[in-house]
């Protein structure tokens, strides 16, 4: 799943996260209660506020839980022995779907 962040867009309300996932919002405060690489800010209301780090990590909780089937546990697991090669393969993943979807706009051009 391939998020658009906004370039320069410092923090995403919890609306506007789960609206681009499209889940609900109250996934993604159990998502945060749960996965300790999450770490949103709250501001004066006590709202969460997500910043690009954060968007990243619900990426890839997101890829594991819904697109590969993970259990919560099972992604708690992986993402504590492997994060960083997990975060490399699915950027690489996001990058050559991005890629996909460039080419097949310009095939359908020619």
């Amino acid at each position: 799943m391939q998020i658009d962040l906004q370039p320069g867009k410092r923090y995403y309300s919890i609306g506007e996260v789960a609206k681009a996932f499209d889940v609900n919002a109250s996934l993604i405060r159990f998502w945060d209660s749960e996965f300790d690489i999450l770490k949103p800010k709250k501001n004066a209301k006590g709202n969460r506020m997500f910043t690009p780090e954060d968007i990243k990590n619900l990426q890839l909780i997101f890829h594991l839980v819904k697109e590969r089937g993970f259990t919560l546990e099972g992604a708690k697991t992986h993402l504590k022995e492997g994060q960083k090669k997990t975060l490399d393969k699915f950027e690489i993943i996001s990058k050559l779907e991005a890629i996909k979807v460039q080419l097949t706009n310009i095939k359908n051009e020619l």
